[in-house]
């Protein structure tokens, strides 16, 4: 099984559909106040609640991101372009910023 979420929210959908997961943001509302942080699935008309462990992983389908928990919720975060430099300098940069693509084509850096 791979787990996804729909995305991040602190407020639930409306009119979610069976099966709808989403990872609980920080100041949630509605059905899920005290639930931050949490996974919320609608099941059978209403929500369930799940305790994240260290070691979940999920995709956020809103993003296309691979997030982790480990301690909290983990996302990698999209580093800083280089800039400056010379000509040997403009190379590197040019195999980081493909370096960079790659990564973020895989969903383990987040879509700019």
């Amino acid at each position: 099984m791979h787990a996804a979420i729909e995305g991040e929210a602190d407020t639930p959908p409306s009119t979610p559909e069976e099966g709808e997961c989403w990872l609980v943001g920080a100041a949630p509302t509605g059905d899920w106040v005290d639930q931050a942080g949490r996974l919320a699935t609608f099941q059978a008309g209403g929500w369930l609640f799940i305790t994240p462990r260290d070691g979940i992983r999920l995709l956020d389908r809103a993003t296309g991101q691979a997030i982790h928990f480990h301690g909290g919720w983990q996302r990698p975060v999209m580093p800083a372009a280089p800039s400056g430099g010379t000509t040997v300098d403009g190379e590197a940069r040019a195999a980081l910023a493909e370096l960079v693509d790659i990564l973020v084509a895989s969903g383990i850096l987040p879509q700019s």
